[in-house]
């Protein structure tokens, strides 16, 4: 848990500083030459900077240990923090689509600038960074608030190698191809938005995780040698995590001991599944016929 924490926060502050630099030297050369393509893209910026700001100070909280009020821990906060970037990301392409919209039917120009190159330029090698050390990270945590962030630098290259598309065709005397990169990009920064926004409330809504996950950790449950029967399975999302609950059928003449390791052993074998998380294991005894009772997908034979 340390571990993780210690990592998610280096990354979380990564996001932060290399959002703040962008909009530093964007907005700067923004102010200094008039341009308001770098003016506008670090008003961008600074919606992915409150978006890193809130995945850091929520993500701060989801990796604390369990407590009082929350004897589970505190892993919604990280669906949370990425439901908050989904929605910041919807809310920030419906705004570039409107610009492009309007820039097309005022037609309203920029002028070209070998500055604008420049700011765009140190704003798509600022966002690689930030993407690649962000990706890299997170292919092992696989936290899904950093996997947002991930998308939302990725969305910045797009939009920031559009606005460079849109300034060269402009030097070149094409300047309709800036708003009209601009309006393209705006859909697929929607579409990513809403993409993350549902991943992620399926995990605030305690939803079932997929079918070939659950398939995966029935099938260790029914591989041990001492489980006859399996019934009353619930597999569910706590947050990122997967939480999974069951009555296995076992021989009645076992011993408490004999009991005890039997459970400690599903345990073990359920948790080896990622990303599940807490196990809760009810050991029948063969003979009470509970398994009887329970459907077809959820229960073997007692003689298997």
């Amino acid at each position: 848990m340390t571990d993780t924490r210690e990592a998610f926060l280096k990354v979380s502050w990564a996001n932060v500083l290399l959002n703040a630099l962008k909009i530093l030297v964007e907005g700067s050369i923004g102010l200094l030459t008039g341009s308001l393509a770098l003016t506008a893209d670090a008003a961008h910026s600074i919606a992915d900077l409150l978006a890193s700001g809130v995945v850091l100070f929520l993500g701060r909280a989801a990796h604390g240990d369990a407590d009082d009020s929350h004897p589970h821990g505190h892993a919604r906060f990280e669906p949370l923090s990425a439901l908050f970037v989904g929605g910041v990301l919807v809310l920030l392409g419906l705004k570039l689509l409107y610009d492009s919209a309007n820039s097309l039917l005022t037609g309203t120009t920029a002028e070209y600038s070998l500055w604008l190159v420049v700011g765009l330029l140190f704003a798509l090698a600022d966002m690689y960074v930030c993407y690649w050390y962000t990706q890299h990270v997170n292919q092992e945590l696989q936290l899904p608030s950093l996997s947002a962030l991930a998308t939302d630098s990725l969305n910045d290259l797009y939009t920031t190698g559009a606005a460079l598309a849109g300034v060269i065709a402009m030097a070149a005397g094409h300047p309709i191809f800036d708003p009209i990169a601009g309006g393209v990009v705006s859909l697929l920064v929607v579409h990513q938005g809403v993409e993350i926004s549902r991943e992620n409330v399926q995990y605030l809504a305690d939803s079932a995780p997929p079918e070939s996950e659950q398939q995966e950790i029935k099938a260790r449950i029914r591989d041990h040698a001492a489980v006859n029967g399996l019934h009353d399975f619930v597999a569910y999302y706590s947050g990122h995590v997967i939480e999974v609950e069951f009555h296995a059928e076992v021989d009645r003449e076992l011993t408490i001991v004999e009991a005890h390791d039997i459970e400690s052993e599903l345990r073990e074998r359920v948790r080896h599944v990622e990303p599940v998380s807490d196990v809760h294991v009810h050991l029948d005894p063969a003979g009470v016929g509970e398994w009887k009772d329970a459907d077809d997908t959820s229960a073997t034979s007692a003689g298997s």
